[in-house]
């Protein structure tokens, strides 16, 4: 006879009203000190990322630290980081979701509003270095009458295609997995203002049988489109440097492995908040250990793959034989830049390996350290990708030097700053986690056959 027991995902005390409560709570009691000190640190680095991007706009991008072989800097790095990090909601809520992982249930909708957040603080960086962004309405195609049409064959458009398409499908998915629960709040709430709006973004829902039919048909339906494009996305934004003949781009094998770094540094994303907010929200029954201990695994598992891809680029540029391939991956590791690569490889391949350890990943304050130094090896990687690629070209005369300005790290700082005030929002004005679907996976809450 099996002896396997498998882990509750929330806590055997836990009744139903209360879970109501719990997940309520923040939309519908005052903030507390804690979100008022969360939101203040937030708006202040955003406050800094918008004064120094008016003054980029003011003045040109000639303040940025951009120069002739690296016309790639902070803007594009940034880009690529906070994709990377919208593709771990998706990933949670479709693809889980598909493969009924019921473990997904307690955290799927905060990955999910992360998607949202983080692909629209990735979408300023390309708009803000075309460096005139009142212009950026050219990229779409559409009928003009001077028959001026845009590059169809450049992978820069496939990107405006591609992260569009994504963003529009993931709100909807995002925003009808909201409909219950915005429900739920019409009921409870007192305030008449409030069960008014409610009562608009529930769209009539009154939690009958046909309502439940159609919402779990449009939900899979969602789900089922949300799930190539969590491949297709950043496979696209590979596309950006593996079409291009340079040294240290020019590679097959760029596709997946921007999958499993935008996945890895998602997951992340995803773990470092998680961990923040359920300490903050006393949400420590529903986000369990459980919950934290797949989320280091898939961690341990994409920090692996991501390190076998390391190892191959150097494999593939010494098999080629092609001296300029060979020299750029030798510059990464042993060149003025050299720092960044170290520091790559150790956060994004070597701390990962301490998951291989439960007494690792059943340790709150070490894991929080471990995912924090995941996000800081992925901007890395983008960094090395990037300026390593281009500060050293053919030519020696053409060779340089990237070192970012003030007005780089300025509106850096301020895409963080962005990113967590509309997290911050989110979680004080909308449940935070799917309070339908906790209920579903409940001790209690589906028949049992013996």
């Amino acid at each position: 006879m099996s002896t396997y027991r498998e882990i509750p995902l929330v806590t055997e005390r836990t009744t139903f009203p209360e879970l109501d409560d719990v997940v309520f709570k923040p939309t519908e009691t005052k903030p507390t000190k804690k979100w008022f000190l969360g939101i203040t640190l937030s708006s202040t680095a955003l406050l800094v990322g918008i004064i120094c991007l008016v003054y980029s706009i003011y003045y040109g991008i000639g303040m940025w630290g951009n120069n002739n072989p690296v016309g790639w800097g902070f803007d594009i790095i940034n880009f690529v980081f906070w994709i990377g990090i919208g593709h771990a909601g998706t990933l949670i809520s479709a693809i889980l979701y598909l493969f009924r992982q019921k473990w997904r249930t307690g955290i799927a909708r905060f990955a999910e509003a992360m998607t949202i957040f983080a692909v629209m603080t990735a979408g300023i960086f390309p708009l803000i270095h075309v460096g005139r962004p009142w212009l950026a309405g050219y990229l779409f195609p559409y009928p003009n009458q001077h028959n001026v049409w845009v590059n169809f064959n450049s992978p820069l458009l496939w990107d405006v295609f591609a992260v569009s398409t994504y963003f529009v499908v993931s709100f909807f998915f995002w925003g009808l997995g909201l409909i219950p629960d915005i429900a739920n709040m019409r009921s409870r709430t007192k305030s008449g203002i409030k069960k008014f709006f409610y009562s608009l973004l529930s769209f009539g829902w009154r939690n009958s049988n046909r309502h439940w039919q159609h919402y779990e048909k449009a939900y899979l339906l969602l789900a089922g489109l949300s799930t190539p494009l969590v491949l297709s996305v950043h496979t696209i934004v590979s596309f950006d440097f593996a079409v291009s003949v340079l040294p240290g781009w020019h590679t097959t094998i760029f596709p997946p492995y921007f999958v499993a770094g935008a996945i890895f540094s998602g997951f992340g994303m995803v773990a470092t908040v998680l961990i923040v907010v359920r300490k903050v929200f006393d949400m420590e029954h529903i986000i369990t250990m459980n919950h934290l201990d797949k989320m280091a695994k898939i961690l341990l598992a994409t920090g692996t793959m991501v390190g076998y891809a390391y190892a191959m680029e150097f494999f593939m540029a010494w098999y080629s034989g092609y001296i300029f391939e060979q020299f750029v991956f030798l510059n990464r590791a042993f060149g003025p830049y050299a720092w960044s690569y170290w520091v790559m490889i150790a956060c994004n391949v070597g701390f990962p390996q301490l998951f291989w350890l439960k007494k690792v990943r059943q340790n709150i304050p070490l894991m929080l350290v471990i995912v924090i130094l995941v996000n800081v090896g992925m901007w890395f990687e983008r960094f090395v990708i990037i300026v390593t690629s281009l500060h050293r070209d053919f030519l020696p005369a053409s060779w340089g030097m990237y070192a970012p300005t003030i007005y780089d790290i300025g509106i850096f700082i301020g895409s963080f700053g962005l990113f967590f005030t509309l997290m911050l929002l989110f979680v004080k004005v909308m449940p935070a986690i799917s309070l339908t679907e906790l209920k579903g996976v409940m001790k209690g809450s589906q028949p049992e056959h013996h």
